[in-house]
């Protein structure tokens, strides 16, 4: 496993703990389909929340709340969509989330939780 996937894995842990901790309840993780994947599905009281989890070691490359663009949130978009329908779930509240964290090697964890992007 690459030190990026184990990265990843560790923020979806950390991600799935804070929110949880905010009194959401996960209902599902990694849920992919042909349209993409959804990081995070959960609950926020009668609310979905499908939330996008995005985890840098550093900013070399842009925060982590920078990689998620518009292209991303629309390709999330698309898949929850799908989890809706597969889920056959009808009418529906639905918030989309972003989890940003900086995690660097040494020194400091920094989670951002941005709701409703």
């Amino acid at each position: 496993m690459s030190t990026a996937t184990e990265l990843g894995k560790r923020g979806e842990e950390a991600a799935c703990r804070y929110l949880e901790g905010q009194g959401l309840s996960v209902l599902a993780r990694n849920w992919r389909c042909p349209e993409g994947e959804l990081d995070i599905i959960a609950t926020d009281g009668d609310r979905l929340v499908v939330v996008e989890v995005k985890c840098r070691s550093g900013t070399s490359r842009g925060t982590p709340l920078e990689a998620v663009g518009e292209t991303k949130l629309a390709r999330v978009r698309r898949a929850a969509l799908r989890w809706l329908a597969v889920q056959r779930i009808g009418r529906v509240e639905v918030r989309y989330d972003v989890v940003a964290i900086e995690w660097p090697p040494t020194g400091r964890v920094h989670l951002r939780h941005v709701r409703g992007v």
